[in-house]
């Protein structure tokens, strides 16, 4: 073939197209109108294959019928895009894995500072003293630290230890000393309402924990009021009333600036006129060191003794455990002008010494009724000895 004629098609390929040239014979003349094509013997014996779908183009009726049911399952092939569907919700966490990962910081510290204590070493007095040294790092008090390197001695004493087995023993002691303290905040049916005045310093998260209590209080059934006696302050007493709003419960309060110990007085009245189970008493942030603050504390519960002479049947006093040592003075303090009866802890998600609990209630002996690790309302639970003490031994 030379390089400008054009490549042959095939016989068949052209045999099938209408009009298409006789192999091996001469032109046909298009203006002859009874020429015909010519035939070869060759040809004759050739059987022509079944038509196909590629070779001929289908009838006209076909044609139809196919682009009907083309358009037929066009949507079975064409499908739409499948709609969104909502993620899923993340799993509920429990308690103790809300209080574990609070006190990640409190117990990785500790972790540390005993694995390093003891890895290759024998528990000889060198090592008890170095470990007796990162327990009150951790702000767990000279009495608890020293029954934990006691107790490690007894039966361990110049043998390889574990930090396993240096954890469970801190489980173990930082439990009998919470143990005795761990008490729910019980509500005296016999008395209506139930006054609960709640205390404590700048920032330690009053306000908060007494609209999580009047949740808590509210999901078991109490009428519940509060009164806003953070009158210093106008963001705690909107704060209070949104608090109010989410529980249902009532809230009273005055303008900024108004007398504390007049509100209480106010709010007892009219807590007794409703015939509220449970009445939680808001106070304005103080230091323990400033005097004047504090006697206005004492005069709030003396005019609250001037309509009932058992009320406040409870005094909460709200600790945030990010203070550490300075707690410890809190409670002093505050017992011994306001008469605390129980403690609240806070913010134990936010700290590396939660080890204060443990030390505040050696030493005091006073309930802790609840705790906090973050700022949902299921975030504060009643305090369990045994939860604490595995969580801060990271067990």
């Amino acid at each position: 073939m030379s390089p400008g004629e054009p490549k042959k098609k095939g016989l068949f390929s052209r045999w099938l197209r209408p009009g298409a040239d006789a192999p091996d014979g001469p032109s046909p003349d298009p203006s002859s109108p009874d020429l015909t094509p010519p035939t070869t013997p060759a040809l004759e014996s050739v059987e022509l294959p079944p038509a196909s779908d590629h070779d001929t183009a289908p009838p006209p009726a076909d044609s139809e019928t196919a682009e009907t049911e083309t358009e037929t399952a066009e949507p079975e092939t064409v499908a739409p895009p499948p709609a969104p569907t909502e993620p899923e919700p993340p799993a509920r966490v429990g308690w103790f894995a809300r209080l574990k990962q609070g006190m990640a910081k409190t117990s990785s510290r500790l972790t540390e500072g005993i694995t390093g204590l003891v890895t290759k070493r024998k528990l000889d007095s060198e090592t008890l003293e170095e470990l007796e040294e990162v327990l009150l790092a951790a702000d767990l008090g000279i009495e608890t630290s020293s029954r934990i390197t006691a107790a490690l001695a007894k039966g361990r004493f110049e043998k390889m230890v574990t930090s396993a087995e240096i954890r469970e023993t801190l489980a173990e002691e930082v439990a009998r000393v919470l143990e005795p303290v761990a008490r729910p905040l019980v509500i005296d049916a016999s008395r209506k309402p139930h006054v609960v005045l709640v205390l404590g310093v700048n920032g330690s998260g009053k306000t908060t924990t007494i609209g999580k209590l009047a949740a808590k209080l509210s999901r078991e059934g109490h009428r519940v009021m509060l009164a806003a006696g953070d009158t210093f302050r106008a963001a705690a007493i909107d704060q209070l009333k949104v608090w109010g709003e989410r529980t249902g419960a009532p809230v009273i309060a005055r303008d900024v600036g108004a007398d504390a110990s007049g509100l209480a007085f106010d709010a007892l009245k009219e807590a007794r006129e409703a015939n509220t189970d449970v009445l939680l008493i808001d106070t304005a942030g103080r230091l323990q060191n400033k005097e004047g603050l504090m006697a206005e504390l004492e005069k709030v519960v003396r005019v609250l003794r001037k309509i009932d002479e058992t009320a406040p049947h409870d005094v909460l006093l709200v600790l945030d455990a990010t203070t550490g040592q300075n707690a410890m003075q809190q409670v002093e303090v505050f017992g011994k002008r306001a008469g605390v009866t129980g403690l609240v802890m806070t913010k134990l998600d936010g700290t590396a010494r939660g080890g204060i609990l443990v030390a505040i209630a050696a030493k005091h002996g006073l309930p802790v009724h609840a705790i906090g690790v973050g700022e949902g309302v299921e975030d504060l639970q009643s305090f369990s000895a045994k939860d604490y003490a595995r969580a801060i031994a990271e067990l």
